[in-house]
């Protein structure tokens, strides 16, 4: 699946990026993240349908605040997620938003991991 951007009310969800205009990597290290290949093996993910991932982010900055996942597996996905220190209410919008996508969007069963 192509990634997919989602607007979760104050906050914009969208996948991982580390190229000439926009580096999630400083954020991602900020909240505990520090392998170097990790927006490479999201973006894999997203080509194989293994987990999908979003970037929950500051709308007006861009700024990656969070970071969201879901894990497909025969009809169901579990959701996961962690946020950098003092975001959990984009955290927690972001959680609500995904699961309510998988459901209603993919039709899975969302389970929190």
């Amino acid at each position: 699946m192509e990634p997919i951007e989602i607007n979760a009310g104050s906050w914009y969800l969208r996948a991982l990026r580390a190229d000439e205009r926009v580096d999630d990597r400083p954020a991602l290290a900020d909240g505990g993240v520090t392998d170097p290949d990790h927006v490479a093996r999201r973006t894999a993910q997203w080509a194989s349908d293994e987990h999908w991932s979003w970037a929950v982010c500051e709308p007006t900055t861009g700024e990656l605040l969070a970071e969201v996942g879901l894990t497909p597996h025969a009809g169901t996905a579990v959701l996961t997620g962690w946020a950098r220190p003092g975001h959990e209410d984009a955290l927690a919008a972001a959680l609500t938003t995904v699961a309510r996508f998988g459901e209603g969007g993919l039709g899975l069963a969302v389970s929190r991991g």
